[in-house]
């Protein structure tokens, strides 16, 4: 595991988040899974599809699984909390997200800014990804290529990152992201929000 910021930007990763069995198990599922085009929050709590903004597929998955990656992300979040000095409450439900060639999300926040209006996004502190499978640049089985995570912020330099499968990586939620195009293959990953705790009656 390595929590030290990465070109001026602070992010927590935790390697092995999920095990290759676990991840094949996973990718297996949403492969079978029905899904459809994932919606972006903007001004409603219903969504859009707004392929010009964000084209990827969010898959359905099992209830069994969706509770198991639950309850992987609540007993980490003790050493989230104490990366990012915040104190963490539950975790929104996770998506499963499966990118096609040509997919992507343009730069974006998540929550905790005033851009946002909705009140789950305001309730967002720390953003998770956790990879299921690899990138590879020449076409490979179980692997896609493009997909990059990339950072951006006013005095640092766009970071990329694209994580061996079952890695986690957590960042502020104000941290402005985007998931480049994908190029070939599929990219497999689950994406949930750590929220702020909410405070004792």
């Amino acid at each position: 595991m390595s929590n030290n910021g990465v070109a001026g930007f602070d992010l927590f990763t935790a390697r092995e988040f999920f095990d290759a069995h676990a991840c094949a198990e996973i990718v297996a599922e949403m492969r079978a899974a029905q899904g459809s085009p994932a919606n972006v929050y903007g001004s409603s709590e219903a969504g859009a599809v707004e392929e010009r903004v964000r084209r990827v597929t969010r898959v359905a998955a099992s209830r069994e699984t969706v509770e198991s990656v639950r309850r992987r992300l609540s007993e980490r979040r003790m050493e989230v909390e104490r990366h990012f000095g915040a104190s963490l409450g539950e975790c929104e439900e996770p998506q499963f997200l499966r990118y096609g060639v040509g997919d992507f999300f343009v730069a974006h926040q998540d929550g905790n800014t005033p851009l946002l209006r909705l009140e789950r996004e305001r309730q967002r502190r720390v953003s998770v990804v956790i990879f299921l499978n690899r990138q590879s640049e020449a076409v490979a089985p179980d692997a896609y290529g493009g997909g990059w995570l990339a950072f951006s912020a006013l005095r640092a330099a766009q970071l990329r990152l694209a994580p061996d499968a079952g890695t986690l990586v957590a960042f502020r939620s104000e941290t402005t992201h985007e998931v480049t195009p994908v190029t070939h293959g599929e990219r497999y990953s689950i994406v949930s929000w750590y929220w702020r705790k909410s405070r004792e009656p």
